[in-house]
């Protein structure tokens, strides 16, 4: 009877231990193995990292000294002019400032008769947009009226106030867009940039954001407009146009050396530094300021003095 069982002699001590041996080898190997291909696919790896790394750094060093453009049309002055008759309010049609050129300064109506209203403004500035919710209306007013006139600057001095993302600067290259492609929209766009302003050091509307409210505004050309918004075309031309206005001298004015702070209101020269929330405070001073070139403009019937009261 068997009991059963493998008839194959037990391997003797020797065999076991060769056997342990070439397993051993054979593991060794394919650990050498595994090793190889982990170095190669580590270096493949740095390698397209070190690649990806040097083409972001060399589009950044190209976007940098890539060289700037011209600016936008309609701002030959770095600001866009608003004139009016019978109702109707027109932006002037000027060409771009070339790139590295300079602004050609407004020339202004020294009849007298007409206040010359120009703004510089910061699309975050709170400051700016309460004095344009107070009294955009009422320059619109006066403009069609033929009464005055309106050039506006939107400049970014607030830039590294919205945690990174630059929106002062990006919304001044939006109105720049805007002013370029479709100026007969610009006043529209710029109330409502202030109508859904962000609050300083925030991070801002974001560019499409901006896009929308471009559609709101009825902006025309609308697919170039957000191009530009997206492509920042303008930003050069935003920065050259902010420090011009921070370093001076400004145009038609022989009383503001330069931007302090935003808002920078003027008439006929003249910067009003009144109330930002009453309308009839600012309409006054408008006022005021043309009756005084007015009266500068017209010649003196007589050659004499007249004495100043004493007081």
């Amino acid at each position: 009877m068997s009991n059963g069982g493998s008839n194959q002699p037990r391997p003797s001590k020797n065999d076991r231990r060769e056997a342990a041996r070439e397993k051993a080898r054979a593991l060794r190997e394919e650990q050498k193995k595994r090793e190889r291909r982990n170095k190669v696919l580590l270096q493949g790896g740095i390698i397209v990292a070190v690649v990806a790394i040097a083409a972001l750094i060399g589009g950044l060093i190209f976007s940098s000294m890539k060289p700037a453009g011209p600016g936008p049309r309609n701002m030959a002055s770095d600001g866009i002019v608003f004139t009016g008759t019978d109702g109707t309010l027109t932006p002037s049609e000027t060409p771009a400032t070339p790139a590295g050129g300079k602004p050609t300064p407004t020339k202004q109506d020294d009849s007298g008769e007409v206040a010359n209203i120009v703004t510089y403004i910061d699309y975050l500035c709170p400051y700016c947009g309460q004095f344009e919710q107070t009294n955009r209306e009422a320059i619109a007013t006066m403009v069609e009226q033929g009464a005055a006139t309106l050039e506006v600057h939107p400049i970014a001095i607030l830039t590294n106030r919205s945690a990174g993302t630059q929106y002062s600067l990006r919304a001044a290259n939006a109105a720049a867009c805007v002013a370029d492609l479709s100026p007969e929209n610009f006043l529209d766009f710029n109330d409502a940039l202030f109508d859904n302003q962000p609050a300083e050091g925030s991070t801002g509307l974001s560019n499409d954001d901006i896009k929308k409210l471009a559609k709101q505004a009825g902006v025309g050309s609308l697919s170039k407009v957000e191009k530009c918004i997206d492509d920042v075309q303008f930003k050069s031309w935003v920065q050259d146009a902010t420090n011009r206005a921070l370093s001076g001298p400004l145009p038609n004015t022989t009383e503001v050396e330069s931007v302090k702070g935003t808002p920078t209101v003027l008439v006929n020269g003249k910067q009003y530094t009144g109330s930002l929330s009453e309308p009839t405070e600012f309409q006054a001073f408008v006022t005021q300021a043309a009756s005084q070139s007015f009266t500068n403009s017209t010649p003196s019937p007589s050659e004499t003095p007249t004495p100043t009261p004493a007081q």
